[in-house]
């Protein structure tokens, strides 16, 4: 079997105009960024048409460490559907090279079911990123000032929540000291920085309208909290113009190709583990407006991406899915069974009847959404025959529908079956209308609740000391009627990130609640769940290369 990268190299790309016309996006509007890349204005955006196409979400079953091809599957789905006949474009996020360089390598596919061209989406791409690391920083170097030029005027910050922000995975600087020197080096300052896909201003992006939007939101951003106790906003700064400019290009969804050719828009990369996990609404309305059916995902498993992208974006944005797709693996089955993770690729067919109470649950959460799921299995060449009958057996019993996905090694052609499953159940048995996990007038702390009983299982949540402090400010802020992002392990249902499979008899623990009031969202923070990830032992960085002007390794 080919490389990703051989394979991505191999691929004739068409220049970008030749895809914006088969997407109908009209040529004289686009930015382009190169030959195969470009952006495309918002501002398109036909509301009525978006209305007309149907929504496809993409989740997973808990995912392995190796991932669960979420976006192979996306991006195969997309092949497959235009394969037999359908008007399919996918809306992915971008990647971000914290985990490029870190754990998985490349984000954008893999084998023959790839955006491209490859290095460029997986590195700086149109430079959103940039743009949005840049914005942060911006407010912060921007707050550090206004602090030391009014501190002779008596004013001062009892308490500084905004951070700084690095698109790396760096543990040494989750917790820094600012400001060391001589006076006019600045105020000492404890600080640290979180990686760029849990900015706030990432949250905005990726939920803003328009640009009016995102410079209201950005005004509403809370910085801290003043010595007289009061709330400092972003716009008592008077500098929200300043960083509305530097995402003015960055608003834009980026548009790109599949590996055979056909349209996909990319934009906006929080992770769902620590963020809200999906592309931004703009992108997904772009694909929808073009296309008769938008496939979108939404990050890790479907009890972290799936219940932020129903209970975040779509009550946000005003749009519902029309089916779920569930991606499921032999070997994350047998691991969720529990098959030792060295011994996940060896036939174990009690292994994989095991880990199907894993892929039950999360079909149980969404159904409960008003979801209709079907599962798709992506085959990997160690699957038996056996295990793959099995878990096929298992959903025929259960009335959910099932296929095989071979798009990895095999294209469009690989997912033409999970094709025709997808559309003829959206003809028959369309998702119905959502049911949330909560409703907007919960507290904070029983919305926290609802999801962690509901959606993972637990029997309840501990609130320690620092999120019972938030939740006070939270109520005085008036700010309960926000929905809650919880930011928790993405390898358990539980907070425990080694409790494999669907574990029982335990609770959420709340560190804190992070105040997102410009994202109009409340972070809670569940275990020891960091917003900055280290580096493993041997970071994917060690196998990315430069081989006679061609970039290797990130895949």
């Amino acid at each position: 079997m080919k490389t990703d990268f051989e394979i991505a190299h191999e691929a004739k790309l068409e220049p970008i105009e030749s895809i914006a016309n088969k997407a109908n996006v009209p040529v004289e509007a686009l930015e382009p960024y190169g030959k195969y890349i470009a952006k495309v204005p918002y501002t398109l955006i036909d509301e009525e048409k978006v209305k007309q196409s149907k929504l496809i979400l993409v989740t997973a079953i808990t995912p392995t460490k190796t991932g669960i091809g979420k976006t192979t599957v996306s991006v195969g789905l997309a092949l497959g559907m235009n394969r037999i006949g359908k008007n399919a474009i996918p809306a992915l996020r971008e990647p971000s090279l914290g985990p490029c360089f870190g754990m998985k390598g490349g984000a954008a596919g893999g084998g023959y079911a790839q955006v491209l061209p490859m290095e460029k989406i997986n590195l700086h791409f149109t430079g959103d990123f940039h743009a949005i690391t840049s914005a942060n920083n911006m407010i912060a170097a921007l707050l550090d000032n206004y602090i030391y030029q009014h501190q002779d005027e008596g004013f001062g910050m009892k308490e500084i929540w905004w951070r700084r922000v690095l698109d790396v995975n760096d543990r040494n600087l989750r917790n820094v000291i600012t400001g060391l020197g001589a006076r006019t080096d600045g105020l000492l300052t404890e600080g640290g920085f979180d990686i760029t896909p849990a900015s706030e201003i990432m949250a905005i992006l990726c939920l803003a309208k328009d640009e009016e939007d995102l410079h209201r939101r950005i005004d509403n951003i809370i910085l801290g909290i003043t010595l007289e106790g009061k709330p400092l906003y972003m716009k008592e700064l008077n500098v929200t113009g300043s960083i509305v400019a530097l995402l003015h290009e960055a608003i834009n969804p980026n548009l790109v190709q599949t590996i055979e050719n056909t349209p996909a828009f990319i934009h906006g990369g929080p992770f769902a583990n620590i963020a809200h996990g999906c592309n931004s609404i703009l992108a997904t309305k772009m694909a929808m407006m073009h296309s008769d059916y938008c496939i979108t995902e939404a990050g890790f498993g479907a009890d972290l991406g799936a219940e932020k992208f129903l209970d975040i974006k779509c009550r946000k944005a005003g749009i519902s899915p029309s089916l779920t797709v569930l991606v499921a693996t032999a070997q994350a089955l047998k691991m969720h069974g529990g098959v030792d993770v060295k011994e996940i690729s060896k036939p174990n067919i009690e292994g994989v009847k095991a880990g199907l109470a894993n892929m039950d649950k999360h079909i149980a959460n969404l159904e409960a959404f008003g979801q209709t799921v079907v599962v798709c299995l992506n085959r990997f060449a160690s699957d038996t025959d056996e295990e793959l009958a099995l878990v096929q057996q298992h959903c025929e019993d259960r009335g959910i529908g099932f296929a095989l996905n071979t798009a990895f090694g095999d294209g469009g052609a690989g997912a033409e079956a999970l094709a025709h499953l997808v559309v003829d159940t959206i003809e028959k048995t369309p998702s119905r209308p959502l049911t949330f996990a909560y409703d907007e007038t919960d507290g904070i702390d029983v919305k926290v609740e609802k999801v962690a009983k509901s959606v993972y299982g637990a029997n309840g949540i501990i609130l320690k000391p620092a999120a019972k402090k938030q939740l006070a400010r939270i109520k005085e802020l008036g700010l309960e009627h926000f929905p809650v992002c919880i930011a928790k392990t993405q390898y358990s249902f539980s907070e425990d990130a080694t409790a494999y499979g669907m574990p029982t008899n335990f609770d959420i623990t709340i560190r804190d609640f992070v105040i997102n009031a410009g994202a109009e969202m409340i972070v809670a923070i569940a275990g020891s769940i960091m917003r900055m990830p280290g580096l493993p032992k041997s970071p994917q960085a060690e196998r990315i290369h430069v081989v006679n002007g061609v970039i290797e390794g990130l895949s």
